[in-house]
């Protein structure tokens, strides 16, 4: 589903809240309080008048008004809990509107290297002093986009620093960082893994190449890296290909550049669309690019996995994103 078919389906609040309610309770609803589930017709649907509300301004130091849009909510016959289709969600108490929420969804999916916030600002309609809303909201997305389980079949892999950018000065070879690598594994003609890691020993890319290759995969392609040729003889044997890069850089299926190009997209998206990274934000990032390559031809079913994760997922805290460690 592009960013023209978002912004055709659900122009109103209600058609969003409809659209969720049916991905979050397609069958039958769950109380989110005594935990019953029951059909639909067990539940009563109203919805609220637009009010106002006064509370404390921590910000002003006093009471001030505010307004409370009219809802859309369930109440439960059994212990008469009121609840909507956002409560315990992303969702739920955010300031930006349900059609904001779906067309920055679309708009971060359908970009190939990735958009900035400030872009998503302007794209929006929401002014720039809003700007850590809408980068706190595309953090949210990008946290949706997490994804698990094995890599089978022939898989390739390795790993690259994203160091800033420097002119080299004095000798050719420039000191990398350690702290701002990230391991990469594709299965060939499947899907892609982008994993940061704080060092390419062997001890800590060792136990990464474990949690996401399966046991059962069918052939390794790594270059001549000795982190790689010890651990991966030691862990699948007899399953390990090698490519000297000083000798060639393909011969036959034996290569790497699946994984080269990964990375190539990865940093021209960082270099070019986001300018700079925050190390401890760089997973993120990462998982984004990840999944949005595992899907590059199945737009409208990315889009639909997407608000399914940002449902069910973990809220995450703007205070747990911007402390030091994440």
């Amino acid at each position: 589903m592009n960013l023209i078919e978002v912004a055709r389906k659900f122009r109103t609040k209600e058609s969003c809240e409809e659209y969720l309610a049916e991905l979050r309770w397609p069958n039958e609803i769950t109380c989110l309080k005594c935990g019953v589930i029951a059909p639909k017709d067990s539940f009563r649907k109203f919805r609220t008048h637009q009010t106002t509300r006064k509370r404390f301004s921590k910000r002003k130091q006093n009471v001030v008004e505010v307004i409370v849009p009219a809802r859309s909510l369930y109440e439960c016959k059994g212990c008469s809990y009121q609840f909507s289709v956002t409560t315990g969600t992303v969702f739920h108490d955010s300031h930006l509107p349900l059609e904001k929420w779906f067309e920055a969804v679309a708009m971060i999916l359908e970009a190939k290297k990735g958009m900035s916030a400030l872009q998503v600002c302007r794209h929006l309609g929401v002014p720039e002093k809003n700007y850590k809303s809408i980068w706190y909201l595309c953090h949210r997305i990008r946290e949706a986009t997490k994804e698990t389980g094995f890599l089978t079949g022939e898989v390739e892999t390795d790993e690259t620093y994203m160091t800033r950018r420097k002119p080299r000065k004095g000798k050719p070879y420039v000191q990398k960082e350690g702290k701002d690598v990230v391991v990469g594994m594709v299965d060939r003609g499947g899907k892609l893994r982008l994993i940061p890691v704080k060092d390419a020993k062997m001890d800590i890319i060792g136990p990464v190449l474990t949690e996401h290759i399966s046991p059962n995969v069918k052939t390794i392609y790594t270059d001549d890296s000795a982190t790689y040729a010890i651990y991966l003889d030691r862990n699948f044997g007899g399953k390990h290909s090698i490519i000297n890069h000083s000798r060639s850089y393909a011969v036959g299926t034996v290569h790497i550049q699946h994984i080269e190009n990964a990375f190539s997209l990865l940093k021209k998206g960082v270099y070019g669309t986001y300018h700079h990274v925050s190390i401890r934000h760089l997973p993120r990032y990462c998982n984004e690019f990840s999944y949005r390559f595992n899907r590059r031809g199945e737009q409208a079913e990315m889009f639909q996995e997407t608000v399914m994760g940002l449902l069910k997922g973990k809220p995450l805290p703007y205070k747990t994103l911007t402390t030091s460690e994440v």
